[in-house]
């Protein structure tokens, strides 16, 4: 079991913490602040904290069947699907649970799996589920690594360039959701106010709640030893069924992630 309340000022000793381009991660008033005061398009900026840096994917600290409670909240709000003019967080946000798909370098070593709750604004557009947008605040499960992405593999490529040929995307979009093995639902709670974040991840399923109210349902989600980690950066990522892929950094002022307490324990 690991419970975090952040009521001493200086990190636990299980947190490997991460500030880069001007990120900071700071204990006040038994509260975990990850937060930068700038960051420009261009440069990364990273501030997080994770329980895998270091460890062989074999030996992440974490898999079924346990729970997951967060308590959070964030300085400015998620982008609006209607509006993104006003002010709101900029790059990807979250924290959870996965497999941390790269090498030191950035370069994707692996396919992902992930099951927490994430958040991205524009221009990130990862399309992996039809009829949800490939931004904002959600509960999310990525599973690629299971025998029927294998089988996805051909029917997805050839419908990625059906898509890019005639701009007809809805075969496109169902193939590619096969292949990420991805569920999510759009979360509406305000993100600048806490609120009480929590999963159960078991081998057959994984549920998520926000204060306390169901929010996503999964049915057999990954079963590999997988890692935690909190963050906030200015990242944002593009995959969708036309088949761009591409991946970059925007600009931002200041904005914080902020953690008042981290509670992990197995379940029976």
């Amino acid at each position: 079991m690991l419970w975090d309340d952040f009521s001493q000022p200086i990190l636990h000793a299980h947190w490997t913490p991460t500030c880069i381009g001007g990120g900071q991660i700071a204990i006040a008033d038994a509260t975990l602040i990850l937060s930068f005061a700038a960051a420009q398009q261009g440069h990364y900026t990273d501030a997080q904290i994770d329980d895998y840096t270091g460890l062989p994917r074999t030996r992440f600290p974490w898999r079924p069947p346990l729970r997951m409670e967060v308590r959070a909240r964030t300085s400015l709000p998620a982008a609006h699907i209607a509006d993104v003019s006003h002010e709101h967080l900029r790059g990807t946000a979250g924290f959870g649970f996965w497999n941390y798909p790269f090498s030191v370098r950035g370069d994707i070593l692996m396919l992902p799996e992930a099951i927490w709750f994430f958040y991205a604004s524009p221009p990130s557009n990862m399309a992996l589920v039809p009829g949800i947008p490939g931004w904002g605040w959600k509960a999310q499960v990525v599973h690629t690594l299971r025998t029927e992405a294998l089988t996805a593999l051909l029917p997805t490529t050839l419908a990625i360039g059906w898509a890019r040929a005639t701009g007809a995307t809805q075969t496109a979009a169902r193939w590619l959701q096969r292949l990420s093995g991805a569920s999510e639902v759009l979360l509406t709670a305000d993100m600048t106010q806490w609120h009480t974040y929590a999963l159960e991840w078991r081998a057959h399923q994984a549920r998520f709640w926000v204060d306390d109210v169901l929010v996503l349902t999964v049915a057999n989600p990954p079963t590999r030893p997988l890692g935690f980690v909190a963050w906030l950066d200015n990242q944002y990522a593009i995959a969708t069924p036309r088949g761009v892929l591409r991946f970059g950094t925007v600009a931002s002022g200041p904005q914080q992630l902020e953690l008042a307490f981290i509670k992990i324990e197995p379940l029976h």
